[in-house]
């Protein structure tokens, strides 16, 4: 599977943030997500959450019938958020761990305490069309148990590499997600990765052969701010395809 197109997922929660600190409907998550398409993204990807502090279901109900992207909705592993996935049915859904009172997702999920009822839970989404990722740490031994319990997708957590210090700290960072990234590769598991990234980060994790996906969502809003939703976009495209084609140029040579 080396050497496959590096697709960029758009994660446009923040828009619905700023919009909720006001009210009404402005911004609108759904014309960032056709901004997002026309610059180049290759999917959205929207986190509803138990308490909806950005993203609502009238969001997730409006992106599936406006956007010609396939959404990737992040969710937690309850009932309440099985059901609108079912109802709902968008492409994707990426199963996250959450906390209320956290300000973003922190770490992972726990899949290895949380085995038994993942499995269940996997199951029910796929049995409803839905292509099921898990959320976890870069860990070969977590990987495993994510294949066991039949999510076809992961999702490497890029946080730590990202707040690393440059350096051997981030290095050794990444040395995590590329085996992590080559044993999902070996196990017949599709590898995305996310969180956190950023212009000055993205690149080798972006020249990882074995990433299919990179999710990013918060970097982009803010630099929106400065210079445009659709520029900010175009140019994390570039990086991306860019140390994609390099890093393909070296193996082979």
């Amino acid at each position: 599977m080396a050497g496959r197109f590096l697709r960029l997922g758009v994660n446009i929660d923040h828009v619905a943030t700023i919009r909720n600190a006001r009210g009404g409907g402005h911004p609108d998550p759904v014309r960032a997500a056709l901004a997002a398409a026309a610059a180049g993204a290759d999917g959205i990807t929207a986190h509803l959450r138990e308490d909806r502090r950005h993203i609502g279901e009238e969001d997730i109900e409006r992106l599936i019938g406006l956007v010609n992207l396939p959404l990737n909705l992040e969710m937690a592993a309850t009932p309440e958020m099985l059901d609108i996935a079912l109802r709902h049915r968008p492409h994707a859904a990426c199963i996250v761990p959450e906390k209320r009172e956290e300000r973003t997702t922190e770490g992972g999920l726990d899949v290895k305490s949380g085995r038994e009822a993942l499995t269940d839970y996997v199951a029910a989404l796929s049995a409803g069309g839905i292509r099921v990722s898990l959320f976890i740490e870069p860990d070969p031994a977590v990987l495993d148990i994510a294949k066991a319990v039949g999510a076809p997708v992961v999702e490497l957590h890029t946080g730590s590499y990202c707040d690393a210090a440059p350096g051997p700290e981030r290095d050794a960072a990444l040395a995590r997600l590329v085996r992590a990234a080559g044993h999902a590769d070996d196990i017949g598991l599709e590898c995305h990765a996310g969180h956190g990234l950023g212009f000055d980060t993205v690149a080798p994790v972006a020249a990882i052969a074995t990433v299919a996906e990179l999710n990013i969502g918060h970097f982009l809003i803010g630099e929106a701010i400065f210079g445009g939703l659709e520029s900010a976009i175009r140019r994390m495209r570039s990086l991306m395809d860019n140390a994609r084609a390099a890093a393909a140029g070296e193996r082979s040579a």
